[in-house]
């Protein structure tokens, strides 16, 4: 059962069931989603609140193949930037952010500062976004990795699994709690 403790939400096997089952199709009705894990529908129904009020379910939206589209390069942008002052990431975080071809934006560690995923309709696309990138900031080095495929693009995570690969290890956010008697719901 979704519950907080000290501030740490705690969820059982059957809020995971119902992410991983939303994971893979957020259409699900209430109806559908409660018959799939085994609950009733006002059950299903008080877990959803309860993982929405924690902030662990965002929201729900459509997976679109952009290739059919025409959208059908994707660039990971690399750049690495001299400048680290908290107004200059602000103003390239706001620019960036306004970019319709940008679909995921990383600061990252290690040799770059940031990575870029973007959709573009061809290498005419990806010029037009990156004419508007390298115009009015200063970088020290950008470049672009272009995907030749998509091998794993917007997989579900088992949480299961992954909740069992994790036991024991200390967090501050959503503990999982497993066990073979489910928790009332």
């Amino acid at each position: 059962m979704t519950r907080v403790h000290d501030g740490v939400t705690k969820l059982d096997r059957i809020d995971l069931k119902i992410l991983s089952r939303l994971q893979h199709d957020g259409t699900l009705s209430q109806r559908q989603l409660a018959d799939q894990v085994g609950l009733s529908l006002n059950a299903c129904w008080r877990r959803l609140q309860r993982l929405s009020s924690a902030g662990i379910i965002l929201g729900t939206s459509s997976q679109i193949d952009l290739s059919a589209l025409g959208i059908d390069l994707t660039v990971f942008v690399m750049i690495r930037t001299r400048h680290h002052s908290r107004e200059w990431a602000d103003r390239f975080r706001k620019f960036v952010e306004r970019q319709p071809e940008v679909i995921d934006f990383h600061r990252i560690g290690g040799d770059w500062d940031y990575m870029i995923k973007v959709a573009a309709k061809g290498i005419g696309g990806y010029d037009n976004f990156y004419q508007r990138l390298i115009t009015g900031f200063d970088f020290d080095r950008v470049t672009g990795l272009f995907s030749m495929e998509a091998i794993v693009d917007n997989r579900a995570i088992d949480l299961v699994r992954l909740s069992a690969s994790t036991a024991g290890s200390p967090s501050r956010h959503a503990q999982i709690e497993i066990s073979d008697k489910e928790a009332a719901p």
